[in-house]
């Protein structure tokens, strides 16, 4: 029988924004995609073989979307996302081109943790990350999947506080760290 209740359902910050790992991503965004176009630059002027004007082509590709591309492919992402808790699961919602719906049971959390900023807005991250997954600035790439989380939401404390209660009201009692940045 199912007696789920909805205890809170939210969306990430909608729009462009920058992140933590911008600091990094933005100057070597800037010297590779500026390599890349002196590159094709260069070749194409000099009246190189094909394959040299070829080649440059996938890298000045790659240098556009992390420069700008990202930002608008993360902005679309989190459009196109939203996030539920209710008494037994968190459910993530999103995909640009196809749905996809993860479900999570409270009861077999493992970790989660909260990271905020001092607006009162912030993520909460369902399992552990791997190193640099947070400042790698690859989770605008179409297909790369981290750690489940609910991203850049509103009033994040207070919904960590809500999936604390949740979580040990559904039978997991384990504490659980919380990291604030």
């Amino acid at each position: 029988m199912n007696n789920e209740r909805t205890l809170w359902r939210g969306r990430p910050r909608q729009g462009l924004m920058l992140r933590g790992a911008d600091i990094l991503m933005i100057p070597f965004s800037l010297v590779w995609g500026g390599f890349a176009l002196y590159w094709q630059y260069s070749v194409v002027s000099a009246d190189a073989p094909l394959l040299f004007r070829v080649w440059g082509i996938p890298f000045v590709l790659v240098g556009l979307h992390m420069i700008a591309g990202r930002f608008f492919v993360d902005a679309w992402q989190r459009a196109n996302t939203d996030y539920e808790l209710n008494s037994e699961n968190i459910i993530i919602r999103s995909g640009i081109f196809r749905r996809r719906e993860q479900v999570l049971a409270l009861r077999e959390l493992a970790d989660f943790s909260l990271t905020e900023n001092g607006k009162g807005e912030g993520t909460i991250t369902f399992g552990v990350s791997a190193a640099g997954d947070n400042f790698s600035g690859l989770a605008s790439w179409p297909g790369v999947e981290g750690v489940p989380r609910f991203d850049s939401i509103a009033n994040a404390r207070k919904v960590y506080q809500i999936i604390r209660n949740a979580h040990y009201a559904a039978g997991h009692t384990r504490p659980f760290g919380q990291r604030l940045g």
